[in-house]
């Protein structure tokens, strides 16, 4: 069964589920979302550190992605009002747009599993992958990081 499982997490990982939409990636259209979110909290927009955190994500990797959603002109950097030190990330006018579009565009294919599977199979699947995460967050992997070896660090 555990390699069933295996199989079958395997395939919805290469059944590429999270595709580019409009030339993004899927993990530059997750900023823009998390931006779109937070923004009416913060409405001068989030920290590089904020939005780690959000997402889960290491501040170097959260910075390629602003860079990259900037130079498409998605996102703006900005100064803190209050501490200038502070640079504060924000969605621009295009980059609200293409948030826009993603979210219907994420609706429409969710609601299209939803009638595929039917309302008793998509309740049974949320709240088995709830599970499942609940699981995970019970069971961390082991940190390969942090394995012996067994000498092969020291092959010449």
């Amino acid at each position: 069964m555990a390699h069933r499982l295996y199989s079958a997490f395997r395939q919805l990982r290469r059944g590429h589920w999270q595709r580019p939409f409009e030339g993004h990636k899927p993990s530059e259209l997750t900023l823009l979302i998390c931006l779109a979110r937070k923004s009416h909290e913060h409405e001068t927009g989030l920290k590089v550190s904020e939005i780690s955190k959000f997402l889960g994500l290491t501040p170097p990797t959260v910075t390629q992605l602003i860079n990259s959603l900037e130079a498409k002109q998605l996102v703006q950097r900005q100064a803190d009002p209050t501490d200038r030190r502070v640079v504060r990330i924000a969605l621009t006018k295009k980059g609200f747009e293409i948030t826009h579009k993603t979210r219907k565009h994420m609706d429409g294919t969710l609601n299209r599993l939803v009638e595929y599977l039917g309302e008793e199979d998509s309740n049974r699947l949320a709240d088995l992958l709830l599970k499942v995460k609940t699981f995970i967050d019970e069971n961390p992997p082991p940190n390969l990081d942090r394995l012996e070896m067994n000498g092969d660090d020291k092959l010449d």
